[in-house]
């Protein structure tokens, strides 16, 4: 369990001193860190306010339960607050934010809770409110390989002003959800964070089998399952760190960026095993990933690799979910142009929603391409570019979700990835011959031709055979007539 909780300082003054000069009465937002359970510590390198809606609405306001106390003076809601005022949080919409950030964190990144900037009195009457909002976020952004059943909640109180942090201990049932406060601290957290660096090579080759056209699975369902066996290969690989083997009990004390390298098992194979006869496609997933972690330096080296494990893996999900989310409107610009697979979505299904039996042409899609930009002092952050996407889409992405500027200057950005992961679809229509279809009649048709010309051919050798007798009979007979000829005729 998180025992204490410590915030960088120049991030979280910067925040406060925004939120004090807004005289806004309450904002909600995302907390992003990490919690360590080898440490039973929390840390906090930034908090994010939540946007607007598409509608404009606030995800956070305010309401007055006494109606003589909705007007009380002329000050500003932030410095006089209604004793009886509580909070109206829009969940659904600060959970979707959780999600969408959680696709820009790199490893050892994570939304570890929300905050709250609202007055005391109204914290305490929304209480309830608070612990559903964390479990949404919590339940949005899930952190995985994390024994931690826990979220922070920071309330930032302007009346009186003051920092404090909770626990939220997660619960299936929500009315059971304990909140427990913790100590909360500023000081030095980006200055002891670590970098490491991976690439991760992948070409993985599943079947898609009549069990797949039978139950009408559809890419992105078959998709995931590749995903599933990258993290299996990953799962059971070793790695180096700087060449050295990483033992569990290691630590990375060297300052700069650490390369992390996998060793996959020789004989571990990434091909799905399928009987030949149920066979009826293939889908080819093949690529790079460049990956980054950001550890404590006092966490052991394992957890980094562990760190960057996840971020492969959940890097692969992100493009995965961006290609769903975005495929009504964005199908054409994924699919190759070479290829003719916009034949295939007559029935108005985007190509990852589409029962994969129904596609009857080989078609190639590009995943989207991962970049990444300066972020915190030694930090970064990623954002990921549809084939027909460029750079200029950050400026969006980073004001909408980070409140953040994008850098002015593009040196900055770094783009490893020069081509995107690919996935390769075979036709089920062009492998559905009947090789494939009719096996049995196929190879008895097959073994009948052979049969056939086997016997052609004895016929013809040994009518040659005969032939060739026949010949050297008749001259031999015919040298023995003139011979016995020639000798009557001397008598």
């Amino acid at each position: 369990m998180v025992k204490a909780v410590v915030g960088e300082e120049t991030q979280l003054n910067v925040v406060e001193d925004r939120l004090s000069q807004s005289s806004i009465p309450a904002q909600v937002g995302l907390v992003i860190g990490k919690l360590s359970s080898t440490l039973d510590k929390g840390f906090v390198y930034d908090l994010l306010p939540t946007p607007p809606n598409d509608a404009g609405e606030l995800a956070c306001s305010l309401i007055d339960t006494k109606d003589d106390n909705k007007k009380k003076g002329s000050k500003p809601k932030s410095q006089q607050p209604p004793d009886f005022s509580s909070l109206i949080i829009d969940n659904d919409w600060v959970a979707e934010h959780a999600r969408q950030v959680t696709r820009m964190l790199v490893g050892g990144v994570h939304v570890i809770g929300i905050y709250i900037w609202v007055s005391h009195s109204a914290f305490k009457n929304s209480t309830m409110l608070l612990s559903q909002t964390v479990k949404g976020v919590a339940e949005a952004a899930p952190i995985s390989g994390v024994d931690l059943d826990e979220r922070l909640l920071i309330h930032i109180s302007y009346s009186p002003r003051r920092w404090t942090c909770r626990n939220c201990v997660l619960s299936s049932n929500i009315t059971s959800t304990s909140v427990r406060p913790c100590d909360f601290k500023k000081g030095r957290v980006l200055s002891s964070l670590q970098m490491y660096r991976s690439t991760y090579n992948f070409d993985i080759r599943l079947p898609l089998s009549r069990d797949n056209a039978t139950n009408a699975l559809t890419l992105g369902e078959v998709l995931r399952r590749g995903i599933a066996v990258a993290g299996r290969e990953l799962n059971s690989s070793k790695a180096t760190i700087d060449g050295k083997l990483v033992v569990n009990n290691d630590q990375c004390t060297a300052d700069g960026m650490h390369e992390v390298e996998f060793l996959i098992p020789f004989m571990n194979s990434s091909v799905e095993a399928s009987r030949q006869k149920d066979v009826i496609g293939t889908l080819v997933f093949r690529g790079s990933v460049i990956s980054f972690a950001i550890v404590n330096s006092k966490e052991l080296a394992s957890l980094a690799v562990a760190d960057i494990k996840d971020d492969i893996i959940r890097s692969l999900q992100s493009r995965l979910d961006i290609i769903c989310d975005d495929a009504e409107e964005n199908l054409e610009s994924t699919l190759d142009a070479g290829n003719e697979a916009s034949g295939d979505i007559s029935s108005g299904k985007p190509l990852s929603h589409r029962p994969l039996h129904e596609l009857r042409k080989s078609c190639n899609i590009s995943l989207p391409r991962r970049i990444f930009v300066p972020w915190l002092p030694g930090t970064y952050i990623c954002v990921y570019l549809q084939p027909s996407e460029t750079i200029e889409v950050l400026k969006d992405h980073f004001v909408e979700l980070i409140s953040m500027e994008a850098p002015s200057d593009a040196s900055k950005i770094l783009e490893p990835e020069l081509e995107a992961p690919s996935l390769n679809i075979a036709s089920f229509w062009d492998t559905l011959g009947p090789s494939s279809s009719v096996p049995n009649n196929s190879t008895s048709s097959t073994k009948k031709k052979t049969e056939t010309s086997s016997r052609r051919k004895e016929i013809s050798q040994t009518t040659v055979g005969f032939n060739i007798t026949s010949f050297t009979a008749a001259v031999f007979i015919l040298l023995l007539s003139a011979l016995v000829g020639y000798l009557l005729t001397k008598r």
